[in-house]
């Protein structure tokens, strides 16, 4: 099977329709290649606080727009990008199997929809646009509601020297014209993006002139790289509109592309009015080219996290941590509680998706947590142990129990209250062979635990146990027996030889 043909396999089956109900659609463009990133992995998939960014953006718009549609529009490395988004409802996804500009992969993405059944509004929005939150496109849809525009753009502030800005600049139209004529209700409106290469080709001494609606506006050159609005590539349209005229963008460039930025112009030649907005924060609007953007994308999410909970927890270094996002807000939910929380987090901990904390839980550094992890009450969890699970298992950690230093714990677990796994020690439970641990039992080191059931009070050391029940014995003096230096007898001996 072809390539294209996996492809359009993977879009019949993930894909779930377009709901003509819905008055509200997405469309997300995830078909780049991304060269500068320098990275066999999608440009779409790398990730911004664990989360690909292609996937921060899709739920971003389905948390923001209710009963909205999402078209992703796919290209290099679509099986990927198709399995991470996964099947969703109101979701389809379209090929833009050659990349010839923004404005071709929206006319792949609106092939999906059929004219004849849908009236609503049209988002397009980025997939590398990793920091964009739910409340930032939830704002872009209101203001174009409330403009009554026909097309919109969401617009960046550039925050650095303005001779550093290589961005497109908006121009919108001015109060008066170059007559002095009030320019009325089209003050404000869009007229064009100006690349900021064109920007430095225009004379010095000779003002840019634009026409709209019969009145002339004056811009003088240095007004225009002073200028530090920029488009930052996200779009709202009236979907009859845009379905019209997004055939009429001409690929008349240097690229031979289809650039969306044309349908400003074309927009405002037929009379349709386009305005602009743009966010409080300006970090949610920033897309990637390259690893070291990327890498300042990721240190502002660790900020944003860092300052959600740091009232609420303790965490000793708030440039060297991870929490994952759902993880966060359960740390909210619990605040919310009115009871301290009494979590510590060191240095380098990571603690990914699925986590569930508890009260007064002590995680030092280096500490790696994730999976179906649920900690007890009074918790502590020593220097670089590993806990995790596979995605459809759990883990379960009682009451006052402490974890020492190196200890690799993974699977199917239920450890009971007032346990004490000394270091050096590595556990296991698969899906067939749970590990259960009882209450008051002690595992001490150099020892290996798999797939058993451990009764009450039970004291292990350097020990290897392979599913084995270990039942309670009492000795004449009232003391129970402890399990110590038990080796289960070797297999394929008859493979092993010693070296001369």
């Amino acid at each position: 099977m072809s390539n294209l043909e996996t492809v359009n396999q993977l879009i019949k089956e993930y894909s779930t329709g377009i709901n003509y109900n819905c008055k509200e659609t997405a469309i997300i463009l995830a078909a780049g290649h991304g060269k500068r990133i320098k990275s066999h992995t999608s440009k779409m998939l790398h990730k911004i606080w664990g989360i690909p960014t292609v996937e921060r953006v899709a739920d971003a718009c389905i948390k923001a727009l209710n009963n909205v549609n999402l078209i992703m529009v796919v290209g290099i490395k679509a099986e990927d990008v198709i399995k991470v988004i996964g099947k969703k409802d109101n979701t389809v996804f379209a090929n833009q199997a050659e990349q010839l500009g923004t404005g071709h992969a929206v006319q792949v993405g609106l092939e999906t929809i059929d004219s004849s059944k849908y009236e609503g509004i049209v988002y397009v929005y980025a997939g590398d646009m990793g920091l964009l939150d739910d409340k930032t496109v939830k704002m872009f849809g209101d203001k174009f509601k409330e403009s009554k525009s026909d097309m919109m753009v969401l617009t960046g502030l550039y925050e650095g020297k303005p001779e550093e800005n290589s961005y497109g600049r908006i121009i919108r139209v001015k109060e008066f014209d170059v007559a002095g004529l009030s320019s009325g209700e089209d003050f404000g409106k869009v007229i064009e993006i100006i690349e900021h290469k064109d920007i430095l080709k225009l004379p010095d001494d000779k003002p840019y002139l634009l026409n709209f609606n019969g009145k002339t506006y004056s811009y003088q050159k240095d007004e225009l790289i002073n200028n530090n609005e920029f488009n930052s590539g996200v779009y709202a349209f009236k979907y009859n509109y845009l379905a019209k005229l997004i055939y009429d963008i001409k690929n008349d460039n240097a690229q031979k592309e289809i650039y969306i930025t044309d349908l400003i112009s074309i927009f405002n030649k037929n009379g349709l009015t386009v305005s602009a907005v743009s966010p409080k924060e300006q970090h949610v609007i920033m897309g990637f080219n390259n690893k070291s953007v990327l890498k300042e994308m990721e240190s502002i999410a660790r900020t944003i996290a860092y300052n959600k909970i740091k009232d609420i927890v303790e965490i000793d270094d708030p440039d060297d941590f991870f929490i994952h996002d759902c993880v966060i807000n359960q740390i909210l939910e619990l605040d919310s509680k009115g009871i301290p929380l009494d979590i510590k987090i060191g240095k380098g901990v990571y603690i990914g998706k699925g986590v569930k904390l508890n009260y007064n839980l002590n995680l030092l550094k280096n500490v790696f947590v994730e999976g179906n992890i649920i900690f007890g009450e009074n918790v502590k969890i020593w220097e670089n142990v590993h806990l995790s699970t596979f995605e459809h298992q759990e883990f379960f950690i009682g009451n006052n129990v402490e974890i020492l230093w190196n200890n690799i714990i993974k699977g199917k677990i239920k450890i009971g209250n007032n346990c004490r796994i000394e270091s050096s020690v590595n556990m296991t439970g698969s899906d067939e062979n749970p590990l259960i641990i009882g209450n008051n039992v002690t595992i001490k080191g150099t020892s290996y635990i798999f797939g058993s059931i451990i009764d009450d009070d039970i004291f292990i050391e350097h020990s290897v146990i392979i599913k084995k029940r270990i039942d309670k014995i009492l000795k004449k003096d009232g003391t129970v027996m402890p399990i110590m230096f038990y080796l289960p007898m070797p297999r394929g001996i008859d493979a092993v030889t010693p070296l001369k």
